[in-house]
């Protein structure tokens, strides 16, 4: 066995030696066709999911913000309702009248 007289197979071995009726061409025009169309529709959704998840991260900076103020908040009524409750107990001088 000769293994150097073997020829490599390429595309035009591969295929069908029939020529291509209309209907294949028209089948194979609207595959195309089709294609073109979902690879459309993919480029959309990648981008509006781009969009959702730059908007996501943008809520997610703005909750974060909102949980640091609300912190911030309570801790500032607390100290308040502190100071206000020591004011309340304090005893009350007699002298005023």
């Amino acid at each position: 066995m000769c293994y150097g007289q073997q020829r490599s197979l390429s595309k035009p071995d591969l295929t069908p030696s029939r020529p291509r009726t209309a209907a294949a061409a028209a089948a194979v025009d609207d595959l195309r066709d089709r294609l073109a169309e979902t690879e459309a529709r993919l480029e959309r959704a990648r981008a509006r999911e781009a969009e959702l998840s730059r908007r996501l991260d943008e809520m997610k900076r703005f909750v974060s913000v909102m949980e640091i103020l609300e912190t911030y908040l309570k801790r500032r009524f607390l100290e308040q309702h502190e100071i206000v409750v020591r004011l309340l107990s304090s005893p009350v001088p007699s002298d005023i009248s």
